[in-house]
């Protein structure tokens, strides 16, 4: 076993996820400090981060300098210090509590994956703005902070090496990060590594590997795109690249590296020109303000406090929320409303059940203590539209025709355009196509996991629905109620995707041919449904014609 495979085989889950620690592959660490120890020779060394050495170890392999590390945790520090290679001056203290002053050739790190929320970033965030004149936010997660450090103590051609999780380059946090590494004009080569492949065998993340020099003179970055750790070797022949002034901190830096889905398509504008988006409602306490049935019962909660609300996304996993399927919910007995104790506060079941928050302290967590009354919830209208947050599979849309409110499950969908309708946006938005564009503008997680912040999909960009002529739109709202009638959502989707794709990509009107299509469809379902008729009872035709 290695050194690594030992310590996470004797140390709990929770203390290493409380640390961040996330060991490199060994591939990946060898590739890191070969590019560091190139170049100009080498006299001091920086690991920013220790943990069990692996940089270290594979450099006093391949030469005697010393080096300076550090190491917050006590627990893996005792590890580590035994195992420690000859000329490694290992400290058990906070990297950050050193100085910045000290200068270094050649410096390489995994830093701790911490986001804003895990980490005391009142301390850390003003102390990185006032020694770089960075404006960094509270949203700034840990192991950028770290990179920013190095940087400045990156001696005159000295290098530095860094891999940290890719999602910086397209959030909104990261535009801040990504201006002072520019400003910096150290940024070399960024070698993302596909979220396809997990670089770390027990974290759920994605990879990128930063290359910095810092030089006088003018520079260019490279960004390198690989599937796996083999293709590490391929980098530095198969790459894009850009003057360092054509960078641009504000946009997702993915548009560097993959080629967008959405330059296949005409006649696009932002997504905010027909909607705004916003969270779901965060209530900071779910398991008190979310009630089912028995739960409002058995408190005696009125109706008037009772607010109802898809609270899972489970619960609502079709393409259309009715109000049968939220009685449906009701009769279930799953939580379907939020507590609202603003709305009868003289009320004595809903003064005990704010009181029995107060005892259990509800009212001192981060969110309800930042409102007043802290029983109340955001007052903002329902939905028409609801959007997923997390997926694997792509975007996905559903219209709220319950009228019914949204914890953060969903974020909201609000139209805007009135000259576009509801339901020709909506048929748009449930298309590959929609979907498709979208995905330039998502974040990237491991193993295929993606998200979307509201801002992300604000700015992502969507087909001109306004180009459509009325007999486009017309069509459009043909196939939508086909869609609904006949619960037929596979081959609708479909007719609708075939529609927008060559309509904005060659712009040829062919409405003729997909009438015809749209017709042939409801014949069909017509047909099959008529079959059915004659074989069960009317009450099961809708469940069995899903084909």
């Amino acid at each position: 076993m290695t050194l690594e495979q030992k310590y996470i085989a004797s140390t709990s889950l929770d203390h290493r996820k409380r640390y961040a620690q996330f060991f490199t592959p060994e591939k990946i660490a060898e590739f890191m400090c070969q590019w560091v120890l190139q170049g100009k020779q080498k006299t001091r060394v920086l690991e920013p981060a220790y943990g069990l050495g692996i940089f270290s170890r594979i450099l006093a392999q391949n030469s005697t300098l010393p080096i300076d590390a550090y190491e917050i945790d006590v627990q893996i520090f005792a590890s580590a210090v035994t195992a420690r290679p000859n000329g490694v001056n290992l400290r058990n203290e906070d990297y950050f509590a050193c100085d910045w002053n000290t200068k270094y050739d050649a410096i390489v790190c995994n830093p701790p994956y911490l986001k804003f929320h895990d980490y005391d970033n009142a301390t850390y965030i003003p102390d990185v703005n006032s020694h770089l004149g960075t404006r960094l936010n509270g949203f700034t997660n840990l192991y950028t902070l770290f990179l920013l450090k190095s940087i400045a103590q990156l001696q005159e051609g000295g290098r530095l090496a860094y891999i940290i999780p890719s999602e910086f380059l397209n959030s909104d946090y990261g535009v801040e990060v990504k201006r002072a590494l520019i400003e910096s004009n150290t940024l070399q080569h960024i070698i993302v590594v596909d979220f396809t492949e997990c670089a770390f065998d027990d974290a759920l993340t994605t990879a990128c590997i930063l290359l910095c020099e810092r030089m006088t003179g003018s520079a260019s970055v490279r960004f390198s795109l690989v599937n796996n750790i083999a293709g590490l070797n391929n980098c530095f022949s198969e790459y894009v690249e850009y003057n360092t002034s054509e960078l641009d901190a504000n946009i997702k830096w993915k548009s560097y590296y993959e080629e967008g889905n959405s330059c296949k398509y005409n006649h696009l504008v932002p997504f905010s020109k027909f909607a705004k988006v916003s969270r779901g409602i965060a209530t900071g306490a779910n398991d008190f303000f979310t009630f089912k049935p028995s739960k409002a019962d058995d408190y005696d909660i009125p109706e008037e406090c009772l607010m109802p609300c898809i609270c899972k996304a489970v619960d609502a996993p079709q393409t259309f929320f009715t109000q049968n399927e939220f009685a449906k919910l009701i009769n279930e007995d799953k939580s379907v409303y939020l507590f609202n104790g603003s709305t009868a506060p003289d009320n004595k079941s809903v003064l005990r059940y704010i009181h029995l928050g107060e005892k259990s302290e509800i009212n001192k967590r981060y969110l309800t203590a930042s409102r007043s009354p802290w029983y109340a919830i955001e007052n903002r209208p329902p939905a028409p539209i609801w959007v997923s947050v997390f997926s694997r599979s792509g975007l996905r849309f559903i219209r709220n025709e319950a009228n019914i409110y949204n914890l953060t499950t969903f974020h909201c969908v609000y139209p805007l355009n009135t000259e576009v309708d509801i339901e020709v946006l909506f048929a748009y938005l449930i298309t590959d196509v929609a979907k498709d564009i979208f995905l330039d503008n998502s974040r990237q997680y491991g193993n295929g996991l993606i998200k979307f912040e509201p801002n992300d999909l604000n700015k992502g960009m969507v087909v001109d629905l306004t180009l459509l002529s009325t007999e486009e739109s017309s069509f459009v709202k043909d196939v939508y109620a086909f869609i609904k009638e006949t619960l037929n959502e596979k081959v609708g989707k479909q007719l609708l995707n075939d529609f927008f794709l060559l309509k904005y990509t060659s712009g040829i009107n062919m409405l003729d041919v997909f009438y015809k299509r749209l017709q042939d469809l409801k014949d069909i379902s017509l047909s099959i449904t008529d079959e059915l008729v004659k074989r069960t009872s009317k009450s099961n035709v809708k469940q069995l014609c899903l084909f």
